[in-house]
């Protein structure tokens, strides 16, 4: 019979892969979200195919680099400050392994572990790797599995440019006159899946999800469509 531990997922790189399947989600939710709304509201002032393709265009390499570079910067920051942190804890335990083996057993003890018990488990754990030890009690980081900046940068502007992808395909392909409508039925669909693939990520309500990020979807385009429309009869483009 194979143990417990063997059952188990390792979490070495965990927060990497996690990190990275949710950039890709969010950036494949707001690709299909802004460049949808782009196209959406140039088609309601215009039939002009070239006018529709530059701007859908344009949408997705400029969105794309934006997305890029925020989840970079983000990303960047919490691995800063996760790397600072281990540097503390390391410089602690150099300093004063003494009172950093009571923080630890009080850690254990205040999770419901006797005196004794407390005691024994801290004392063995920081013989194998004190750094580890304090690391998970404390900040439950694990030191080898910080997220990588690159790694959610590049999934995300992929992800924004194949969801974006998707609504000026679908724009372009049909008449003029079922562009729009075309365009709100395929977005509202990828929206609804991108929405419950998030939700199996995170664990939480998938149905809440998918709402949400569809009421939110039809939401952008029917104003954007609103507002190119009015500008189109305005004379105004």
């Amino acid at each position: 019979m194979p143990q417990q531990h063997d059952l188990e997922p390792h979490r070495d790189g965990t927060a990497q892969r996690l990190n990275w399947l949710r950039a890709g989600v969010l950036g494949a939710n707001d690709g299909i979200v802004s460049v949808a709304a782009l196209v959406v509201g140039v088609a309601g002032a215009t039939t002009n195919t070239a006018v529709i393709l530059t701007a859908g265009v344009a949408a997705l390499v400029g969105g794309g680099i934006s997305m890029a570079l925020g989840e970079y910067v983000s990303v960047s920051s919490q691995r800063d400050s996760e790397r600072a942190l281990i540097a503390k804890e390391r410089r602690e335990l150099l300093e004063s392994p003494e009172e950093e083996l009571a923080e630890l057993a009080g850690i254990y003890r205040s999770k419901g572990l006797s005196e004794e018990t407390s005691w024994q488990v801290a004392t063995e754990l920081t013989k194998h790797d004190a750094l580890a030890a304090h690391l998970s009690a404390e900040l439950n980081i694990v030191e080898n599995d910080v997220a990588s900046p690159w790694h959610a940068a590049f999934a995300s502007a992929v992800a924004f440019l194949i969801g974006g992808l998707l609504p000026l395909i679908v724009i372009l392909l049909p008449p003029a006159a079922w562009r729009v409508p075309a365009t709100f039925v395929v977005v509202l669909i990828a929206l609804a899946a991108t929405g419950l693939v998030g939700a199996h990520l995170g664990g939480s309500s998938r149905l809440t999800a998918a709402v949400r990020v569809v009421v939110g979807g039809a939401l952008a385009l029917i104003v954007t469509f609103a507002i190119g429309a009015l500008l189109g009869t305005t004379g105004i483009v």
